[in-house]
């Protein structure tokens, strides 16, 4: 029988472990088997290595996250995915079949290695490396149910994909989104109480698992526990606010730096189409495309995402190239120009009064992304760079944003609030960037300010939805998302478009998943 294909993005890493304990004791096609294999800290952990890699995460973070959570958030203008822009996407796109498959990839090897480490443990393994890494694997499966319910609602959960595969029967329903939810709390419950308080640098701590569910229960409206979960993280001392706030996403040496609890790891790959972090070409001013690195300009700036931003905000030249914006490290050469022909002699200057000298842009929204956009290169200024990739990691958790929840949490379902606590944790994110102290904020004070500090980073759409229907209509239709030559407002945002929609190969694949969800819990 066809594996169904999200079932069939489950088992590539079946040779590891299997439900039936005689495959246990015989070798796998790879050589390993529980017997052989995990029989101490350093092979375990080069497994759960794995789940932070951008290998599983590559078709999620590229392309799918930025138009997801930014082109429909609306900071992201594109002629590429117009359809997310105009609210159009159709089963058929290719960034929600990308994400899907990406979601399930990862909680495919999650999956397979619970159960692999369990089994070993049950052998007689080590509990003391074991535990953690199965704790490791929760938190992973936890966090991507939760992407998984924020972008789909109603969606399958699988835990077992051996035993599927084993049954035949891969007609696997949609269940309800608060069953999804109420998976993956369990799931970082479970990872809070495995994980150790600290670890090296990039690893998932228990305060990372803190943090996720402070964002989880933010989303479902429980305040008090979510209020209560930052509490713990910003009570630990473990976590600050870096002064270089550019540099979190385009220097490798801040990579996992004070202020991430969670980050998918990069290294740069002198392969161009290799494992690094993908978005540098999407996103820098054509002007820097050089023969080091692309820039393609995929996705830029709305104009209603610049307008957004206060006066005197840091994090708009930290965030977004604009006329006058200048990298006086920048200097690189032109594409098969001679070698000793320089080019930007004196560093980068964004130009878009003169399109047409070295530094000009004249692009729909006249600017570009300066997150994650490394540079032209390491030989000419920037970070290394080549081609497709840099190896700045992609930040899905920081401590900004534990901040900002603790703040939220604490105004709940009041108008404004005054408190003490949460004006302080709000109050460091404005300072930071060089923005007066508020001394009340309101929720849509806090929304302004999640907004611009993740703005480019894959979340705001998210912020959007929680707000439920009719809130998140009137924001969407609010928003500028055209280009200086012409505005435009979305005037049929439907309460139908407020999750994607399932991949259509999937459904092809599995019937009930154009099904009404079920319950998943008794």
């Amino acid at each position: 029988m066809k594996l169904k294909p999200f079932i069939a993005l489950l088992l590539p890493v079946l040779v590891l472990a299997s439900c039936k304990e005689d495959f246990i004791e015989r070798p796998s096609l790879s050589g390993t088997t529980t017997g052989n294999y995990y029989n101490n800290a350093e092979e375990v952990r080069g497994a759960t290595s794995t789940l932070y890699s951008g290998l599983p995460w590559r078709n999620y973070e590229s392309r799918a996250q930025d138009a997801i959570g930014d082109v429909m958030g609306g900071n992201m203008f594109t002629y590429t995915d117009v359809e997310y822009l105009n609210f159009t996407v159709s089963s058929a796109s290719d960034r929600i079949g990308a994400a899907w498959g990406a979601f399930y990839k990862i909680i495919g090897y999650a999956n397979v290695m619970i159960k692999t480490f369990e089994e070993k443990k049950a052998t007689g393994g080590g509990a003391a490396y074991l535990d953690p890494a199965i704790a490791e694997c929760h938190f992973i499966r936890g966090m991507v149910f939760f992407y998984i319910a924020r972008t789909w609602g109603a969606a399958p959960i699988i835990t077992d994909p051996g035993e599927t595969a084993l049954s035949g029967n891969f007609n696997i329903p949609r269940y309800l989104q608060k069953d999804v939810l109420r998976f993956a709390l369990e799931e970082l419950k479970m990872a809070e109480a495995g994980l150790p308080e600290t670890d090296v640098p990039g690893r998932v701590t228990k305060y990372s698992a803190k943090g996720m569910m402070a964002k989880l229960y933010l989303y479902t409206k429980d305040y008090a526990n979510a209020k209560a979960k930052a509490e713990e993280v910003i009570n630990s001392g473990k976590y600050s606010l870096v002064s270089d706030y550019n540099g979190m996403f385009t220097k490798m040496s801040m990579n996992n730096n004070p202020e991430s609890l969670f980050s998918i790891q990069h290294q740069f790959s002198q392969d161009p189409w290799g494992t690094g972090n993908l978005k540098n070409p999407d996103r820098g001013a054509g002007a820097l495309r050089t023969a080091e690195a692309d820039a393609w300009e995929m996705y830029i700036p709305t104009l209603d995402i610049l307008q957004e931003y206060e006066f005197g905000d840091l994090r708009r030249k930290w965030s977004v190239m604009e006329h006058g914006w200048i990298n006086s490290s920048w200097k690189p050469q032109r594409v098969n120009a001679p070698k000793y022909n320089e080019f930007m002699a004196n560093g980068f200057r964004y130009d878009t009064i003169q399109p047409t000298a070295d530094g000009g842009s004249l692009n729909a929204t006249r600017s570009n992304i300066a997150k994650y956009f490394a540079g032209p290169g390491k030989s000419f200024g920037g970070d290394p760079v080549l081609g497709q990739n840099s190896g700045n990691n992609v930040v899905l958790l920081r401590y900004a944003d534990v901040l900002l929840i603790y703040a939220e949490a604490t105004l709940g379902v009041a108008a404004s609030t005054t408190d003490a606590k949460a004006l302080e944790a709000l109050n460091l994110v404005r300072e930071r960037a060089g923005l007066p102290a508020r001394t009340s904020f309101t929720l849509d004070d806090i929304l302004h300010e999640r907004r611009v500090e993740f703005a480019f980073e894959g979340d705001y759409w998210y912020d959007i939805q929680r707000q439920g229907y009719a809130k998140a209509k009137s924001i969407i239709e609010k928003q500028n998302r055209g280009t200086v030559t012409g505005a435009n407002y979305i005037t049929n945002f439907t309460e139908d478009k407020m999750y994607l929609p399932i991949p259509a190969g999937e459904i092809v694949q599995d019937p009930e998943l154009s099904k009404e969800p079920v319950p998943y819990y008794n």
